[in-house]
C-alpha cells in the first residue's frame, strides 16, 4: 500500500483542526462571556419597564397608551443615532464605542428613579435609546471580525440568547426587588428596580474598555501563530466577496427588504417583552412574585430553541428557511394567545411558542446580512437594517397600548402584530429567491478558495 509522506513541520489535518479549534475556544472564553453579560444588561435595562409598570402605572397615574408610547419611544432615540454610532465604531473600534454606550445607558436607566410625570418618562426613555444606539449591531459587527461564516451562526446565537436568558432572570429579579425594597429610603419598589439594574451597566462598560481588543490583529493576548490561524479561517469568506461601501448598502433594495422583515420580527419580540407581565395579570395572576416567575417560562424555551436552531443552521448552511418558518409559527402562536387571554394555561403555552419562535427567527436572521456585506457596509448596513427594524419596537407597544385603551382588550393589538410576523416571513421568503443565486456563487467561491 502506498504511504503518504509528509514534510516535517507541516501538521496533519486532524492536528491543524484541533489547533484551530483550541484557538477559537480561547477567543470564546475571552470575549463571549463579557459580551453575553453586556447584552443581557442591555435587555434588562430596555424592558424592565414592563415590570415597573405593575407599580409605576398606579403610582404615577399613567394610561395604557402613555405606557405603550413611553416603552416604544426608546426605539426612536435608538434609530436616530444607530447608523452614525456604527460608522463611528468602524472608525475608532469596538472597545471605545461599546464602552461609551454602556456607561451612558446605565446612567440613563438609573435616572428613571426621578420620573414623576409622563414628560420625564418620555424624555428618559428617549435618552436611553439615544445612548444605547448601536450597541446590538455594533456587537454583531465586532463578532464578524473574529469569526468566519462556518462558526458565525452558533456564536451569534450564543450571544443573542442573553436576551431570553435575561428574561428568565429578569422577571424574578425585578419582582423581588420591587417587593423587597419597596419603601426603603423613601423610594418605591419600581424606583429601586431602575437603580439596581442600571448602575451595573456603568461598571461593565468600564470593564469592556479594559478587556476588549479591536480584532485579532490588535489582541496582545494572542500569539503570532494564533492570530494567523484566525485570519486564515476568515480568508475563504473574503475571497469570494468584494468589499462594499456603506453607499452600496444604502442603494440596495435587498437591504431595505431585510430591514422590513426584521421590523416585523422586532414587533413580535417586544409585544412579548413589554406586555408579558400585563398578559399574565390579564390571565388572572394577581401576585407580583408569581408574575415574575411565570414570565421566565417563555424565555427558558426560547433559550433552548435558539441554541438548537443556531447549531443546526450552521451544520446545513440554511439561514432563510429557519427564519421564515419561525416567523410563521410565531404569527400563529401569537394569534392564539390573543384569542385565549382568559385561559391562562393555553395563552401561556401559546405565548411561549410565540416567544421561542420569534427569538429563533431573530437569531438566525442576523447571519444573513453578515454573509451579504463586507467592509464599511457591514458596519453601516447592519446598523441600517437594525435601525429600520427597531421601529417595530416603537410600533408594537404603541399600537397595543392604544388598542387596549380603546377596546379594553389586548387581542386586537396582538392580532395586528401576528399579521405583521406572517408578512415578515413571506417577505423574507421572497428575498431568499432573489439572494440565493448570489449566495450560492459566494459560498462556492469560498469553498474553492479554502480547498
Amino acid at each position: 500500500m502506498e504511504q503518504t509522506t509528509r514534510s516535517p513541520g507541516i501538521p496533519c489535518p486532524d492536528h491543524a483542526i484541533q489547533e484551530r479549534n483550541a484557538v477559537f475556544r480561547k477567543v470564546a472564553w475571552r470575549i463571549l462571556p463579557i459580551l453575553i453579560l453586556s447584552y443581557g444588561l442591555a435587555y434588562l435595562d430596555r424592558v424592565n419597564i414592563s415590570f415597573a409598570k405593575l407599580q409605576m402605572q398606579s403610582d404615577l397615574g399613567f394610561s395604557e397608551a402613555a405606557y405603550g408610547f413611553g416603552a416604544g419611544i426608546f426605539f426612536l432615540g435608538y434609530v436616530l443615532l444607530e447608523v452614525p454610532s456604527n460608522l463611528l465604531l468602524a472608525r475608532i473600534g469596538a472597545r471605545r464605542t461599546l464602552s461609551r454606550i454602556m456607561v451612558l445607558w446605565g446612567l440613563a436607566s438609573a435616572a428613571m428613579v426621578f420620573v414623576r410625570d409622563e414628560q420625564a418618562f418620555y424624555l428618559l426613555r428617549f435618552l436611553l435609546g439615544v445612548f444605547e444606539a448601536g450597541f446590538g449591531p455594533g456587537m454583531l459587527y465586532f463578532l464578524t471580525l473574529w469569526y468566519g461564516r462556518r462558526r458565525r451562526g452558533q456564536v451569534m446565537a450564543s450571544v443573542l440568547l442573553a436576551g431570553p436568558v435575561a428574561g428568565i432572570v429578569g422577571g424574578p429579579l425585578a419582582t423581588s426587588i420591587m417587593t423587597g425594597a419597596d419603601g426603603a429610603l423613601g423610594l418605591a419598589g419600581w424606583q429601586w428596580l431602575f437603580l439596581i439594574e442600571g448602575l451595573p451597566s456603568v461598571l461593565i462598560g468600564i470593564l469592556l474598555f479594559l478587556h476588549l481588543s479591536d480584532g485579532p490583529d490588535k489582541a496582545p493576548w494572542l500569539s503570532t501563530r494564533e492570530r494567523a490561524l484566525i485570519i486564515a479561517e476568515m480568508e475563504p469568506d473574503e475571497a469570494g466577496q468584494r468589499h462594499h461601501r456603506f453607499l452600496d448598502a444604502l442603494r440596495s433594495p435587498r437591504i431595505y427588504g431585510l430591514a422590513l422583515s426584521y421590523l416585523c420580527m422586532i414587533a413580535g419580540l417586544y409585544a412579548v417583552s413589554f406586555w408579558l407581565p400585563t398578559l399574565l395579570r390579564a390571565g388572572g395572576v394577581a401576585d407580583t412574585m408569581a408574575i415574575g416567575f411565570l414570565s421566565a417560562v417563555p424565555y427558558v424555551v426560547a433559550v433552548i430553541a435558539m441554541l438548537l436552531a443556531g447549531r443546526q443552521s450552521d451544520r446545513n448552511g440554511e439561514r432563510y428557511g429557519y427564519s421564515v418558518g419561525a416567523c410563521l409559527i410565531a404569527s400563529a402562536a401569537l394569534a392564539v394567545t390573543g384569542g385565549t387571554l382568559g385561559n391562562l394555561p393555553v395563552s401561556l403555552a401559546a405565548l411561549t411558542v410565540a416567544a421561542a419562535a420569534t427569538y429563533v427567527a431573530y437569531t438566525v436572521f442576523w447571519t444573513i446580512p453578515a454573509e451579504l456585506l463586507r467592509g464599511t457596509a457591514a458596519a453601516g448596513g447592519i446598523a441600517l437594517i437594525n435601525s429600520i427594524g427597531l421601529l417595530g419596537g416603537f410600533l408594537s407597544p404603541t399600537v397595543i397600548g392604544a388598542v387596549r385603551d380603546a377596546t379594553g382588550s389586548l387581542q386586537g393589538g396582538l392580532d395586528a402584530v401576528a399579521a405583521g410576523l406572517a408578512f415578515g416571513g413571506v417577505l423574507l421568503l421572497a428575498l431568499r429567491r432573489r439572494v440565493k443565486p448570489t449566495l450560492h456563487v459566494s459560498v462556492s467561491t469560498s469553498a474553492r478558495a479554502g480547498e
